[in-house]
């Protein structure tokens, strides 16, 4: 690799290479190793879990929110998918020259609203201005501060055979819906981005189980490349079922239309559970009380053999290999 592509920021299969071969080695350590959505260690006899992420989606204002809330609800969701309660959330704005006030203002009170829905606070931040033509009108970082319950162990690396496999709802909805504005494709749907802070929905999970033994938000890559992640870092095979899958008519129909598989197509507001098989229908109920979890479903298992690989059982009784994203199918999703 002699430079940078745009295939690196894909969430597939050449940012994980980027990651496990060039930075992970450079920043070494047990924590960074682990490759979670965030990092979890103790302070002071409390664990404690750390995350950040820098968001440049394009366009910023989509259907169903913008790169405000999309920030926020991120960060959110990234500690909760280490077991964590988020608490407080830092913000670093990089806004282009030229950036009108009025879109500024609406972007800021969309992160309001988002922090309040997701109850926490924003409480430091930095903002920089770059010249006209340096950057893309606006980009945003969060990095976000959370905790840790004493019993609480989900991790990447944990996923059992005899886990059950579940996702909280359709999918694909957040990737169309920023393409197709990207584009300027109408269609005659209500298709919109599904970001949306899933913190509270885990709580409630892991109130009712010990068993949640990894969580993954499918946002670039997709559901397919959470899964291929989560197989690696546990070193077991996932077998998934096409006919459960929960996608709804309009992104089957778009998909169909412009070629596209929505496996590999970011999410924004779900969430993949792994769950001991004795939890696995008390977890999903838990699931669809919850605004963002109505249409959950357990869609596969964890099995011991076909270690790192995921495969999935056709509806027409075939298996088909499951792999990473390969190339940069949108990029500027998040």
């Amino acid at each position: 690799m002699d430079k940078i592509l745009l295939d690196h920021g894909s969430g597939g299969k050449a940012s994980h290479s980027l990651i496990t071969n060039l930075l992970v080695p450079e920043f070494e350590n047990p924590i960074l190793a682990q490759l979670n959505d965030g990092a979890v260690f103790e302070i002071g006899g409390s664990r404690v879990a750390f995350s950040t992420d820098t968001y440049t989606v394009d366009p910023i204002f989509f259907p169903g929110g913008n790169i405000g809330d999309l920030a926020i609800n991120g960060t959110v969701n990234d500690l909760a998918m280490c077991g964590a309660s988020p608490l407080y959330i830092s913000v670093g704005l990089i806004i282009e020259e030229g950036l009108s006030v009025g879109d500024l203002k609406k972007i800021l009170n969309a992160m309001k609203e988002a922090a309040q829905k997701a109850k926490v606070q924003i409480v430091t931040g930095d903002t920089k201005v770059v010249p006209r033509g340096a950057a893309d009108r606006i980009y945003i970082n969060t990095s976000g501060i959370g905790v840790v319950g004493g019993k609480t162990n989900i991790a990447g690396h944990n996923a059992r055979p005899g886990d059950r496999v579940i996702i909280s709802g359709t999918i694909a909805e957040h990737g169309l819906a920023v393409l197709t504005q990207r584009e300027g494709i109408t269609f005659q749907s209500r298709l919109k981005s599904d970001t949306a802070p899933l913190n509270q929905m885990v709580g409630d999970m892991i109130a009712v189980s010990g068993q949640i033994h990894a969580l993954r938000d499918p946002t670039r890559g997709g559901v397919a490349t959470s899964l291929n992640e989560i197989a690696l870092q546990s070193q077991v095979g996932i077998k998934i079922y096409e006919e459960a899958l929960p996608v709804s008519e309009e992104v089957l129909g778009i998909c169909e239309l412009l070629g596209f598989d929505p496996l590999y197509l970011a999410n924004e507001g779900k969430l993949l559970a792994f769950v001991g098989a004795d939890d696995a229908e008390k977890v999903l109920e838990t699931i669809k009380a919850s605004e963002y979890g109505r249409n959950a479903r357990i869609i596969g298992e964890v099995v011991d053999d076909s270690p790192g690989r995921v495969f999935m059982k056709t509806r027409i009784g075939g298996t088909r290999i499951i792999d990473m994203l390969t190339g940069e199918q949108l990029p500027r999703i998040c």
